[in-house]
């Protein structure tokens, strides 16, 4: 068996378990599999990262400043867009095939072990991301790591992840999702993302709610941490428009940045890279001590952010961003007017059903001539006709239509029917990940200059 094989069947056995939407508030059956393991999550650094947007962008800006200061650095984030070793990443790049299948067979089996210590109690045996937590933690080990940059699943407190300690605790914006599993206030929202602040951790914040900042403020202090927010401690001071993304300026917690490229698009990109840099001085030098200029160049310009305002083509420009939860879509559309000189934009919209679609369309609709409704190839795909019923709800022009292909296809052709024309795939990560594949295959690329 080749090593992909291996890895797919590592993969396979993972899906046949209780799938990545079914969560419960505990991580204890995480933690007992890993102490059998010799908890391989102690053996390395962690800066631990949650919030509502932004996390996975600000994780990959850590790692690669982290990186560029010569350390070797385990990144682990969710969902994926096209394979799911995108996840485990070691140095920057997709785990090794064989470098995971050869992981997963160490763990096996200490994962028969607890599931049958779980079904001598009556409970259900580990999950699917809960068996992923621990093969990223093994894998790091085996590689081995120094520091491993961890983006939390759900929420914080009770997410797999949590049974790592992190040196660092990143907080990401935070806002209402997933209001069924962690609150439907922020404040309810930033207890449970509270949660991944450990004793005498650093803590580092983008701007958040008077709600949400009491809140972080309060664990903190009770957990002994430090806490600097962005805006207060530290801040961006300039972005503006360069050839393929932006020129920021900044504070950090320990010196001034000025004038660094970041090869992303959108004002929300440049926050992120701000906050990254805060938990990097937190990291290596205490928040004392500034980055050497060379080592934040190469960082920044090293990171990408596939699936984020992605460019897929050109004649016409088609570009991708996951913007599944209204704080998202509110970022590509302000986005969409500051970024990108184009007049009007065909949105090809697919929204999962666990999320808010209302609030999706109604952050894109005014950003958008013509809006083309379609679902993503999940069976917790919403309804195309359903958005469809919402965007002519928001007063906005809109067609069904049955695939993302179909999607894609009619969007572009209306496009390039005139000018200063030009597409963006949104809505979802699912989504954003057929995209992705398909402008990689001959039936988008014929006919079409990508």
């Amino acid at each position: 068996m080749s090593d992909q094989d291996r890895a797919d069947a590592v993969y396979e056995t993972l899906l046949s378990r209780a799938g990545e939407r079914w969560v419960q508030p505990r991580k204890e059956r995480t933690a007992r599999l890993l102490e059998l393991l010799g908890d391989p999550q102690s053996t390395y650094r962690v800066v631990h990262i949650t919030g509502t947007n932004g996390k996975t962008s600000t994780a990959r800006m850590i790692e690669s400043l982290l990186r560029a200061h010569g350390l070797r650095t385990g990144l682990f984030t969710s969902p994926h867009l096209e394979r799911f070793t995108e996840r485990i990443m070691i140095d920057g790049e997709p785990i090794q095939d064989a470098a995971v299948a050869d992981a997963w067979e160490d763990i096996e089996p200490f994962v028969g072990l607890v599931d049958a210590e779980l079904a001598a109690a009556g409970e259900e045996p580990l999950t699917f991301f809960e068996l992923l937590t621990a093969l990223a933690f093994a894998a790091a080990a085996d590689a081995p790591v120094d520091v491993l940059v961890l983006e939390v699943g759900m929420g914080g407190a009770w997410d797999s992840t949590n049974t790592a300690d992190g040196d660092v605790a990143v907080f990401a914006p935070i806002d209402i999702d997933h209001a069924d599993r962690l609150g439907d206030t922020i404040a309810k929202i930033a207890e449970v993302k509270a949660g991944i602040i450990k004793d005498g951790a650093a803590v580092v914040s983008a701007r958040q709610t008077p709600e949400a900042e009491a809140v972080l403020r309060r664990v903190a202090a009770e957990r002994g941490a430090s806490i600097a927010f962005e805006g207060q401690d530290f801040a961006l001071r300039e972005q503006r428009l360069a050839v393929g993304g932006q020129q920021i300026s900044l504070q950090g917690l320990a010196g001034e940045y000025a004038e660094e490229y970041l090869p992303l698009y959108g004002a929300h990109q440049g926050f992120n890279a701000t906050l990254a840099i805060a938990a990097v001085e937190s990291l290596i030098g205490g928040a004392t001590k500034p980055i050497a200029a060379d080592i934040v160049a190469d960082g920044l310009q090293g990171t990408t952010s596939p699936g984020r305002l992605q460019l897929l083509g050109i004649a016409p420009t088609v570009i991708v961003d996951a913007a599944h939860n209204p704080h998202g879509a509110r970022a590509l559309a302000e986005a969409l007017r500051d970024n990108f000189d184009f007049d009007e934009w065909g949105i090809v919209l697919g929204v999962l059903a666990d999320k808010d679609a209302e609030g999706i369309v109604a952050a894109l609709a005014p950003a958008a001539t013509h809006i083309f409704a379609t679902a993503p190839d999940s069976d917790r795909a919403n309804d195309a006709d359903a958005i469809a019923d919402l965007v002519e709800a928001a007063g906005q022009r809109v067609t069904v239509h049955p695939s993302l292909q179909d999607a894609a296809d009619a969007a572009r052709e209306w496009a390039a029917s005139a000018d200063r024309r030009a597409v963006v795939i949104a809505g979802s990560v699912v989504l954003a990940g057929q995209a992705i594949a398909l402008a990689e295959s001959e039936d988008w690329k014929s006919g079409w200059r990508a």
